[in-house]
């Protein structure tokens, strides 16, 4: 397959997740003999419209695929009616079936969707909240970027799974590096009513800005509350073993959500569905899993004022 190419466009190579979805998919494209090219947006959606613009003008007829995870709230309709208008297959990653129906069936290129199930992402860590928290209490909830579909729908599936005597208290990172979470608490606890808010866990939506956000508490030192928030449990999603994973067996974290990375199954099925000539399905969804496991977090103990 080595004159098949493909494109793979990835947000940022400052998250440790997307380093990971590009690791997956040059291990699929080494054992293929696949062409891949990777392309960073540095988390701006005009910067990976361009690039990606200018990849199908470049490459024309010897790009097979696109392989996209948008960097913003938009999944590039106008890129992609011109990729399958090429004849160049188009996957997005980590967003829903919605993000293809526009070209699906437009072209004899293909064009779906791979992604975690990020509404059952947030049901996981409902349910990690509920074994740590089984009397309730108040969950300091850090959201990944507005415009990120991800952050959306593993929000709602978090609301969803909520136990009813758990309240959330929500906060916005603005993107999903450890400074978003240490800059989005910090600037919450700058304001006097954080004082007063009775905090019982913390929960980001990936283990960067989960592990800011504690960084963020330990700074402050010379209030009453320092020793409680300092012993709080720290809940994140991504689970990648050197980091995730690592920081709750290193006592930094609580809990994850394991994610797997998408971008070596989604680049698997782009280069069979090319050779064959198929369409597979709208979207294929990816199954996450908490760690530890639910069971063995009901018995973390958990400070409480």
């Amino acid at each position: 397959m080595s004159n098949i190419k493909f494109v793979l466009s990835l947000i940022t190579r400052e998250n440790d997740y997307q380093r990971e979805q590009a690791k997956a998919a040059q291990v699929v494209a080494d054992r293929l003999s696949v062409d891949l090219e990777i392309l960073y947006a540095d988390s701006d959606s005009v910067t990976q419209s361009s690039q990606l613009l200018d990849a199908i003008h470049k490459h024309k007829s010897e790009l097979s695929g696109i392989l996209v995870e948008p960097a913003g709230g938009t999944a590039f309709p106008q890129v992609a009616r011109a990729a399958v208008n090429a004849g160049i297959a188009w996957v997005v990653l980590n967003r829903d079936a919605n993000s293809v129906v526009d070209v699906r069936g437009s072209s004899l290129a293909p064009a779906f969707a791979v992604s975690s199930d990020h509404v059952e992402v947030g049901r996981i860590q409902a349910h990690q909240l509920a074994a740590i928290l089984p009397q309730g209490g108040t969950v300091l909830c850090i959201q990944g970027p507005s415009a990120s579909m991800a952050a959306q729908q593993r929000m709602i599936g978090l609301q969803d799974a909520r136990p009813s005597n758990m309240t959330l208290k929500m906060l916005k990172s603005a993107n999903w590096t450890e400074e978003g979470g240490h800059h989005a608490v910090s600037s919450w606890l700058r304001l006097t009513t954080s004082h007063q808010q009775q905090i019982h866990a913390v929960a980001a939506q990936n283990d960067f800005i989960a592990l800011g956000a504690r960084k963020a508490f330990e700074e402050i030192t010379a209030t009453p509350e320092a020793a409680h928030w300092a012993s709080l449990p720290f809940l994140g999603v991504d689970g990648l073993a050197r980091t995730g994973q690592a920081w709750v067996n290193g006592g930094s974290l609580t809990a994850t959500v394991v994610i797997p990375a998408v971008a070596g199954s989604a680049l698997e099925m782009a280069v069979e569905a090319v050779a064959n000539k198929t369409h597979p399905p709208a979207i294929r969804l990816i199954p996450a899993h908490s760690f530890p496991s639910i069971e063995s977090l009901r018995s973390v103990p958990v400070a409480r004022r």
